[in-house]
Formats: C-alpha cells, structure tokens, sequence
C-alpha cells in the first residue's frame, strides 16, 4: 500500500547533515489519521480511502458530514481528504494511520493550496516586463496589446491578462523525507511545500521516483 497521511504545515527550519552540510526542511504535523471510508471497484468504480484528521467540536460540524461520520461510529474530524489507492486489502475503518509509516529516505508528492495574493496585474501574474517609465509614456504597467480590431474582432482564449493570483492546489513531487518524530507526529522533508503556515497537505508516496 501507499504511504498516505494529512499533515499541517508548521514551518521551515534548517538541520546539518553528518557532514556538517545546511538542510532546509519544512516541518510536517502529520496523522494520526482515521480511516473514515473505504471505497472499492465493486461499489465505487475505484479503490480509494478518505482519511479524517484534527480535532474539531461536534456542534461545529454540518448535519451531512456529521451524519457521514455517525455512519462508521467514528468522532467527526476537522480535516477529510481522499486518497486513490491500487488496492484496498487489509483497511478497515477505524483504523489509525500515523507518521510513522514513514521513514527517513522516503521520496513524497505533497499536496496543498497555494497562498492567495488577490488581483495581479501581468507583471507579477505573469513576469511580464513594464513599459517606459516616462510621464508622457503613458504606458507603464499595462497588459498590452489585445490583438487584431476587426478580424477576428475579440480577445482569443488564454491571454495573459490581470486577474486572480495564487490559492491553487499545487503539488511538489519527489521531495525527501528527512527524519521522522515520532513522538511529536513530525515529519521533516527536504524543502519547501505549498502554502502558508497551518496550511493542510496531502502527503502520498512519490508516483515519479527513481
């Protein structure tokens, strides 16, 4: 099986490997987890399992998601994500996974939202360059041309115009597990992942790793 968890992001800090060498990490709060639903061919069309992490009230959870938890005679967790697994065998619901399904060495894809930075213009949207800086320029930081008037008469699809900037789901492959701490349920991994601190993240075993 797959090595899954959810994880809050805590931070970056920097460790030295046995020879002496700077590392930046980002600590990981990941699990324990709880195995909410399990998900089979048979009855879902694909094998999946949805992991519950966090402490949450119970009076602040919505009546669906309360009643998905009641379902399994689990507690209602802050956090649900889902995972796409090959095969299911041997999960049960119930059961807790924790970051010590890890090891140092690992290679991880994580998974998170980027930070929000609102409306952007094109050059720091897009790293568009400005305009003369001049009074009489009249063009500083503009988005540019738009394209013919009369034929085709619009603006084609994909412009790289002004607009929404970041709180995208990205996800960072093939970083290294570091060290694992298994009595703080931390995990250090080799360089940065997606967004802010208390951002939470999917953490999956690496698809791409050599």
């Amino acid at each position: 099986m797959n090595k899954i968890l959810i994880g809050r992001k805590v931070g970056m800090t920097q460790i030295f490997d046995n020879q002496g060498k700077v590392i930046p990490v980002t600590a990981i709060e990941a699990g324990p987890c709880t195995v909410v639903q399990v998900k089979t061919t048979e009855t879902d069309g694909y094998n999946a399992i949805q992991l519950g992490f966090g402490e949450v009230k119970e009076h602040k959870v919505i009546k669906p998601i309360k009643g998905h938890y009641t379902k399994s005679n689990l507690t209602p967790k802050k956090h649900l994500r889902e995972f796409r697994l090959n095969s299911v065998e041997n999960i049960k619901i119930g059961d807790e996974l924790k970051v010590d399904v890890f090891e140092a060495g690992d290679k991880l894809d994580i998974q998170g939202t980027s930070k929000g930075k609102g409306f952007q213009g094109v050059i720091k949207r897009h790293g568009q360059s400005r305009g003369p800086m001049g009074h009489g320029s009249m063009y500083h930081r503009r988005p540019g041309s738009m394209g013919p008037t009369s034929t085709p008469g619009r603006v084609f699809k994909g412009k790289k115009l002004p607009g929404h900037m970041g709180r995208e789901t990205i996800t960072i492959q093939n970083l290294e597990v570091v060290k694992v701490d298994l009595d703080k349920n931390v995990v250090l991994v080799k360089g940065s992942v997606p967004g802010a601190k208390g951002a939470i993240l999917k953490l999956k075993t690496s698809v791409k790793s050599k």
